[in-house]
C-alpha cells in the first residue's frame, strides 16, 4: 500500500459548502492569498501584539469570512455554528479530565504511585519507576501541574539516590510531554480530534501504540543520554523539602483503579463496536449499554464521580460539600480558556469550509503531491515555532486541515486518528523560549537557557517527530 492516500482529482476537490453560509465563489489564487493572510494576521495578533489567542481567532475569522465574501446575513451562524459543534465535542472531556487529575493529585496519588514503583523497581532504576509514574499520572493531568506536583517526589529521589537532578528530572518530564501532547484527554488531542471529526476513543488508542515506544526511545532513552551529556547538576532550592505526608494516603491499587478505569471503558467500547460491525457482536440491550458507558465523556464521568467518592469523600474530615467544590473549582479555572481556544480553532475551521478555502487548499496539496498527513504535521510545527502554544499549534493546524480532509473524501475512522495524532505530534515539537512549559521546566530544574534548548528542546522535537513517523507509518497501513 502506498505511505499515504493520494488526494482525489483536482475537479472533485471542493469543501462542502456551510449548511450557513453559501460557498464563496473567488478564484483558487485568491482563495490561497486570504489564507495565507488570515495565517500572517494571526500570527501577528498573538505574537507581536499578544492578543488572547481566543480574541485572534475569532477576530481572523470574521475577516477571513469578509474577506472570503460572506454575506452580512450569513457571517454570525457562520461563526455561531462551527463554535458549538466544537465545543460540544471538546469541553466536556477536558473538563472531566482536568477535574479527574486534580483530584488524583490533592489527594496524594501521585507521591503513592511515585513511591510504590519505586519500590518495585528499586533504586537503580529510580529514573525509569519516576518516568512510568509520570505516564500513569500524566493520563488525566496536564504536564504543567503534574510536573509541579512530581518535582518535590524528583527532587528527593536525586538527593538520596545521587547522580545528578537530570537523571531523574528529565525521563519524567519526557513522560508528561508523550501523554500531555498526544493522549486524550489532553486539550491538543481532544480539540484536533474535534475539529477534523475523528473519534476520540480512536484517537486514544492511536496516541498510546504511537506515544508509548515513543516514550521509551524519545521521553526517556533518549533523556537519560541527555541527562549524562549535560552533566552532574544540583538540586536547586526550590520545592526541595520532601512531599508532605497525606493523614489518609489512597492505596495504590485505588489510584490505578482511578486512572485505568477510562481507558478500560473507552477500550471497551472501541472494541464492542468493532466487533458489532462485523457481526461478532450482538446488538442487543448489555452491548447497547457498554457501549455507551465507553463514549469517552461519559467514561471521563464515571471515572471521575468515583474518584470524588473515592478519594475525598471516604478520605475527607471536614464538610464534603465544599471540598467537592474546592477541588473542582480549582481544576476547572485552568482550563476555561483552553476550552474557548478549542471553540474557536473550530470557528476558523468552520470559516474555511464554509468560503472554499479548504477545498482550494486541498487542490494546491494535490497539485504539489504533499499528502495531507504531512501537510498538517508541517503546518503544526510552523505555528508551534512561531507562537509557542501547543494547543493553539495543533488547533490551528486541525482547523486548516480540516476542509482539504473533508474535501477528499477517503479517510478512514482509523485514518482519521493518524491524521490526529499526527497534527498533535508537530504541534509540540521545537519547545522553545516562547513556549510557557520550556520556562516552567528549565527553572525549575535549574537550567540555563541553552541548556534547556540542548535538552527539553531536543526531547520535544523528538518526541513529535518520531510521534509523527509512527502516526504515517500506522496511517500507511489502516488510512
Amino acid at each position: 500500500m502506498l505511505l499515504t492516500h493520494a488526494l482525489t482529482p483536482a475537479a472533485s476537490l471542493t469543501a462542502t459548502p456551510s449548511a450557513a453560509a453559501p460557498q464563496a465563489t473567488l478564484p483558487v489564487p485568491a482563495l490561497l492569498l486570504i489564507a495565507v493572510a488570515a495565517i500572517a494576521v494571526l500570527l501577528v495578533l498573538i505574537i507581536k501584539v499578544r492578543l488572547h489567542a481566543f480574541f485572534s481567532l475569532i477576530i481572523v475569522s470574521l475577516l477571513t469570512a469578509v474577506a472570503a465574501g460572506v454575506s452580512a446575513a450569513d457571517l454570525l451562524e457562520t461563526i455561531v455554528g462551527p463554535f458549538g459543534s466544537t465545543l460540544g465535542n471538546v469541553a466536556m472531556l477536558v473538563g472531566f479530565g482536568a477535574v479527574l487529575g486534580r483530584i488524583v493529585e490533592t489527594s496524594g496519588g501521585a507521591q503513592v504511585i511515585s513511591e510504590k514503583l519505586i519500590g518495585l523497581f528499586g533504586e537503580r532504576r529510580a529514573p525509569l519507576a519516576l518516568s512510568v509514574a509520570s505516564l500513569l499520572f500524566g493520563f488525566p493531568i496536564f504536564l504543567d501541574a503534574g510536573f509541579i506536583v512530581m518535582l518535590p517526589i524528583i527532587y528527593t529521589v536525586a538527593r538520596r539516590v545521587g547522580g545528578g537532578l537530570l537523571r531523574y528530572a528529565l525521563p519524567s518530564a519526557g513522560a508528561f510531554l508523550v501523554m500531555h501532547a498526544l493522549v486524550p484527554p489532553h486539550p491538543g488531542p481532544v480539540a484536533a480530534a474535534g475539529i477534523i471529526g475523528a473519534d476520540v476513543g480512536l484517537v486514544l488508542m492511536v496516541g498510546l501504540l504511537v506515544g508509548l515506544p515513543t516514550w521509551y526511545v524519545a521521553g526517556y532513552r533518549l533523556a537519560l543520554v541527555l541527562a549524562k551529556r549535560a552533566g552532574h547538576l544540583p538540586v536547586p532550592q526550590l520545592l526541595g523539602e520532601a512531599p508532605k505526608e497525606h493523614r489518609n494516603p489512597p492505596p495504590f491499587g485505588l489510584v490505578l483503579l482511578v486512572l485505568l478505569l477510562p481507558l478500560g471503558l473507552i477500550f471497551l467500547n472501541t472494541g464492542l463496536k468493532t466487533l458489532q460491525a462485523t457481526g461478532a457482536a450482538p446488538d442487543v440491550l448489555w452491548t447497547q449499554i457498554l457501549i455507551f458507558l465507553g463514549n469517552t465523556p461519559i467514561a471521563l464521568l464515571i471515572s471521575t464521580l468515583l474518584a470524588m467518592y473515592l478519594l475525598v469523600v471516604r478520605r475527607h474530615d471536614g464538610p464534603i460539600g465544599g471540598a467537592l467544590e474546592q477541588v473542582v473549582d480549582d481544576a476547572l479555572a485552568p482550563v476555561c480558556s483552553i476550552i474557548l481556544i478549542t471553540g474557536a480553532g473550530g470557528i476558523f475551521g468552520g470559516v474555511l469550509t464554509a468560503t472554499g478555502i479548504g477545498g482550494a487548499m486541498a487542490d494546491s496539496l494535490q497539485q504539489v503531491g504533499m499528502p495531507l498527513i504531512l501537510a498538517g504535521f508541517l503546518i503544526a510545527v510552523i505555528m508551534r515555532v512561531a507562537q509557542g502554544s501547543a494547543t493553539v499549534a495543533g488547533t490551528t493546524a486541525a482547523g486548516l486541515m480540516a476542509p482539504a480532509v473533508a474535501a477528499s473524501g477517503e479517510q478512514t475512522a482509523l485514518g482519521l486518528a493518524c491524521l490526529v495524532v499526527a497534527i498533535v505530534a508537530g504541534a509540540i515539537s521545537f519547545s522553545h523560549v516562547n513556549d510557557s512549559g520550556f520556562w516552567l521546566v528549565s527553572r525549575f530544574l535549574g537550567l540555563t537557557t541553552a541548556m534547556a534548548l540542548k535538552t527539553w528542546t531536543v526531547i520535544a522535537t523528538a518526541i513529535g517527530f518520531m510521534g509523527f513517523a509512527l502516526a504515517w507509518l500506522l496511517y500507511a497501513v489502516v488510512g
